[in-house]
C-alpha cells in the first residue's frame, strides 16, 4: 500500500492549499457565544481539564490503555499517559471518571443533514441532526449529498462562529448523475456541464462532489478532473460505473461498501446500473479472484471505502433496529409509518446473510490494507437517524469481528485522514481536543458506545443527555 493517502496531482496539491486557507476555522472554532444556543448546552468550560482514571481507546489502532489521565488545555490536548505519570497543571478542572471509556470524536464520514423516511418523507433537519450528531459523540461529518447545500453552508458557519451546537461540517455539493427520473439531483449531460458545475460549487464552498448511479464515466471522468484542479474531491454511491472503473477515472471515496458494487454483476454493460446488482453483490464470494481484484485496485491507488452498514441493515429481516432511543426522536407519524415498514420488512425483507456477507467484505477490505471509515446515511425508511447509526455501525463492526480498536480507527482516525484533517480523529498530545466521555467499558459491551455523557468538541465539553433531549419527537419535522 502506498503512503497516507497522497494527493493524486500538482494540481490538486496547489489548489488544496487555497481550500485550506479557507477553511483554517475549521480547525480553530470559536467558542460558544454567551447566550447563544450553543451556550446552552455546555457543561465543561475551564480553561484547563484532566480528565482521569480513564480507559482510553485512542483511535491510532493501538493498544486499549487503563487508568489513564488526559489534560486538555484551551481547544488542545496537552498530556495523555497513566495516572499518576501526568503532572496536572494547577487550577485544572478535574474529572474523576474511573468506570468510564475515553474516544475520540466520531468522524461521519456519510452523514448527510437531510433524512428521508417511509411513507416518502423527506425533511432537512438543520435543528435535530446537528444535536444528534453532536450528542451522539460525532465531533465532525461530511454531508455526502445535499438537498439544500446553502442550508448547509450557513449552518457550517453559525457552528463554526459558535452560535449553533454541532459537528464540524464538511459540506458536500448536490448529487451529479445522469440520465432522467432522478428529482433533487443535477442531471449532467456532458463533460462541460460537469466541468462548470464543479467550479460554481467550488467557488460556493463545498469541498467535495458525490456521483450518483446513474452518471456516464465520461462525465465522471470530467467532474473528477476539474475538481482536482480546484483543490476539492470527489466520492460516489456509484452503479452506471463499477467501482474498478471509478478508481481508473481517479476517483477519491466511494461509499456503501459491497451492496452497490456492480463491480459483481454478470454482464455489466457500460455506463449501465445493471438490474438486482445489489443482489448481485451480496451473494458474490468475498473469497473469489473478483473480489480481491477490487480491492487490490482499491489498495494500490489509495481509494477508501466508506462503511453505511446501520442504514443497510434495516432492510433485512430479523435484525434489532427498534431501538427505543430511535423512536422516541421520531416525530409520532414517521414512528408509526417507520414500524409499519419494519413489520413488513420482517416477512418479505431481504435474507439476513447478505447483511453479514456485507460486514465480511469490509472487515476483508480493511484487514487486506484498505482504508475504511464510516457513516449512517440517515436515509431509506428513516430507521438510522443521525448519530444513534453511527453508533449502530460500532455495534455491527463488532457483531462482524472488528477488535475494539479497529472499530474505533476505522469511525474516527481514518475519516480525518480521509477528510484531511491532521489534527483530529486521535486521542494524541498535540491534537484538537474532540473526545467523547462514554459510562461503561466498551471493550467489553459494544453498547457502551451509547453511553455518552459529554462530548468535548474544541476543548469545550457538552451535555450529551440534554442535547438529544431536546430533539425528543422532531426528527422527520425540524
Amino acid at each position: 500500500m502506498r503512503t497516507k493517502y497522497p494527493a493524486r496531482t500538482v494540481a490538486l496539491a496547489l489548489g488544496a492549499i487555497a481550500a485550506v486557507a479557507a477553511y483554517a476555522s475549521t480547525a480553530t472554532a470559536q467558542r460558544p457565544v454567551p447566550g447563544s444556543e450553543a451556550a446552552g448546552y455546555v457543561a465543561v468550560d475551564a480553561e484547563i481539564v484532566a480528565l482521569t482514571g480513564v480507559t482510553l481507546i485512542d483511535g491510532t489502532g493501538g493498544p486499549v490503555r487503563r487508568g489513564q489521565t488526559v489534560v486538555i488545555e484551551g481547544n488542545r490536548i496537552t498530556a495523555v499517559g497513566p495516572g499518576g505519570q501526568v503532572e496536572i497543571p494547577s487550577g485544572a478542572e478535574v474529572m474523576d471518571l474511573s468506570g468510564h471509556t475515553v474516544i475520540p470524536g466520531l468522524v461521519g464520514l456519510h452523514n448527510h443533514l437531510y433524512y428521508t423516511a417511509a411513507g416518502g418523507r423527506a425533511a432537512q433537519l438543520t435543528y435535530s441532526a446537528p444535536r444528534l450528531y453532536l450528542g451522539s459523540g460525532v465531533t465532525t461529518v461530511r454531508t455526502t449529498g445535499s438537498r439544500q447545500p446553502y442550508a448547509e453552508i450557513n449552518l457550517r458557519e453559525e457552528i463554526e462562529a459558535g452560535r449553533a451546537p454541532g459537528p464540524r461540517i464538511h459540506v458536500t455539493a448536490p448529487y451529479i448523475t445522469g440520465g432522467g427520473g432522478l428529482t433533487g439531483m443535477t442531471l449532467i449531460g456532458s463533460p462541460e456541464q460537469a466541468r462548470r458545475f464543479v467550479r460554481y460549487w467550488a467557488a460556493e464552498g463545498a469541498t467535495w462532489l458525490k456521483a450518483y448511479t446513474r452518471i456516464s464515466s465520461e462525465d465522471l471522468a470530467a467532474a473528477i478532473d476539474e475538481a482536482h484542479r480546484q483543490g476539492i474531491k470527489v466520492t460516489g454511491h456509484i452503479c452506471s460505473v463499477s467501482f474498478t472503473e471509478a478508481v481508473e477515472l481517479g476517483i477519491d471515496n466511494i461509499e456503501h461498501g459491497l451492496p452497490t458494487n456492480s463491480d459483481y454483476s454478470p454482464g455489466k454493460e457500460k455506463d449501465e446500473c445493471p438490474a438486482n446488482v445489489m443482489g448481485n453483490a451480496l451473494a458474490v464470494d468475498i473469497d473469489s479472484p473478483e473480489v480481491e481484484h477490487t480491492f487490490r485496485t482499491m489498495i494500490d491507488s489509495d481509494v477508501p471505502m466508506t462503511s453505511t452498514l446501520a442504514v443497510y441493515e434495516l432492510f433485512f429481516q430479523g435484525r434489532p433496529v427498534r431501538d427505543q432511543r430511535t423512536l422516541d426522536a421520531m416525530s409520532p407519524a414517521v414512528r408509526e409509518d417507520y414500524l409499519a415498514s419494519k413489520a413488513q420488512i420482517d416477512e418479505i425483507g431481504r435474507d439476513p446473510a447478505g447483511l453479514l456477507n456485507a460486514i465480511a467484505y469490509e472487515k476483508k477490505f480493511y484487514d487486506s490494507g484498505g482504508v475504511l471509515a464510516s457513516g449512517v446515511d440517515p436515509t431509506g425508511n428513516g430507521g438510522a437517524l443521525p448519530g444513534y447509526g453511527d453508533q449502530r455501525n460500532y455495534e455491527l463492526l463488532s457483531e462482524g469481528g472488528f477488535a475494539p480498536v479497529d472499530a474505533i480507527r476505522v469511525m474516527t482516525a481514518n475519516g480525518a485522514m480521509i477528510l484531511g484533517e491532521d489534527d483530529l480523529g486521535t486521542v494524541e498530545t498535540g491534537k484538537i481536543a474532540d473526545l467523547v466521555v462514554l459510562s461503561g467499558d466498551l471493550t467489553a459491551d459494544p453498547s457502551v458506545i451509547r453511553n455518552v455523557t459529554v462530548v468535548f468538541k474544541d476543548g469545550v465539553g457538552y451535555d450529551s443527555p440534554r442535547m438529544l433531549e431536546d430533539v425528543r419527537g422532531l426528527v422527520g419535522i425540524r
